[in-house]
């Protein structure tokens, strides 16, 4: 399976609001006014499905459509801007209708991906918090897998122990965040049920999912997890392994024996999941798809893209007229080689721009080694063989 590209940023969740594009729309106006990002689109799937040079389609384009927006699609939105002063970031965040949607408590699904000049920094700023509001008031930030959100910390009650499993073990398979198991050596007070997403870098902090177990629920959430092959220590924590595994994964390697839940910052933990975040991670065919409707279906063009991608699509058709010039020359010259075989044995010659008539019964054979049959042999076989040269300049 192919790796995730080391410059990309890949997020997806589920929006449980009433107007999600329109909360994007205006996070997206407030930091192109700020100065935060360059430029931004606003595009209805129609009108995201092909690329544009100058106003106009590409017709060279592939008839491939494997980057193109899913039926489902709702709203695509394109936004530009630079981290550390020079490097630009391209994003997309696309919003799908889930199933039910009539329903009110029914969910929006999104997916955005972005990808940078070079490797991505966990330092520079979340792509999440540039099309969505950080508030805690916008639910933008639940998980694909219903039940967990971001940004906060997701408490492991089930009536069923089963539904436990079954939970955690959808969250390594469906689920592109990071999923850490924090288990509570005792109650913690009002400091220690603070989020550990403050402590993360800022890229992180839409990634990583904290699932917290009560004391109680020791045995029981190991129980839970021993499908997955690791086991979180009493009053520590484990980050659970993605499926596939990534290369690079130890269950020991990635548990902490202890996190103390004071408000102070788990150091340990913090670089525990920093690491996971470096390994190379698979890329599903879903995340393949975001990061090639990226790249294949880019429409926030600067003025110097644009003009670069114009003089690219004068050249592509000077080349197709050559191509066809080509063609039409040898055509002539190959009916004109035909009626001229044809003159010689007295028979009546088509028009050269003729177009064929329907064949009827086929005439007697002529002997082998007939001239006409020969000289039409050689004269159309010329033509063919130069077309097929011109078709792959």
């Amino acid at each position: 399976m192919t790796a995730t590209p080391h410059t990309t940023w890949l997020g997806h969740g589920r929006h449980l609001g009433p107007e999600p594009e329109q909360d994007v729309r205006r996070n997206l106006i407030a930091l192109k006014s700020a100065g935060v990002i360059d430029d931004y689109l606003d595009l209805a799937p129609d009108d995201s499905s092909a690329t544009e040079v100058g106003g106009l389609p590409d017709p060279f384009e592939s008839d491939d459509d494997t980057a193109a927006p899913a039926p489902t699609a709702r709203r695509l939105f394109e936004a530009r801007w630079r981290v550390d002063g020079e490097v630009t970031v391209r994003a997309q965040l696309t919003t799908y209708d889930s199933a039910g949607r009539k329903r009110a408590d029914s969910a929006v699904s999104w997916v955005l991906a972005a990808e940078a000049e070079r490797a991505w920094d966990p330092e520079w700023p979340s792509p999440a918090t540039v099309f969505w509001p950080d508030s805690a008031l916008t639910p933008w930030d639940h998980d694909v897998v219903p039940g967990p959100r971001l940004r906060g910390t997701h408490r492991l009650i089930a009536d069923d122990d089963k539904d436990l499993r079954r939970l955690l073990k959808n969250c390594t398979r469906s689920s592109w965040n990071i999923h850490v198991v924090v288990h509570e050596a005792m109650t913690p007070d009002a400091r220690g049920l603070e989020p550990l997403a403050r402590h993360l870098p800022p890229s992180l902090r839409h990634r990583v999912v904290e699932h917290r177990a009560a004391p109680e629920q020791f045995e029981i959430v190991n129980w839970a997890i021993k499908d997955l092959d690791v086991r979180v220590p009493r009053g520590g924590a484990v980050v659970l392994p993605s499926s596939p595994p990534m290369p690079g994964y130890d269950a020991e390697r990635f548990a902490v024996r202890s996190v103390f839940l004071d408000g102070s910052e788990p150091t340990e933990l913090i670089e525990k999941i920093t690491d996971f975040a470096a390994l190379p991670r698979p890329l599903t065919a879903d995340a393949e798809q975001a990061v090639e409707q990226l790249r294949r279906r880019w429409h926030l063009l600067t003025v110097e893209e644009e003009l670069a991608r114009t003089r690219e699509l004068v050249a592509k058709y000077a080349d197709a007229l050559e191509a066809m010039t080509k063609s039409r020359d040898l055509y002539r010259e190959a009916a004109e080689l035909a009626q001229a075989a044809l003159a010689e044995r007295g028979e009546s010659a088509p028009h050269p721009g003729a177009l064929p008539s329907v064949p009827g019964p086929s005439p007697a054979p002529r002997p082998e080694g007939s001239t006409l049959s020969t000289t039409l042999t050689n004269a159309f076989g010329r033509f063919r063989e130069a077309s097929r040269k011109g078709g792959r300049k």
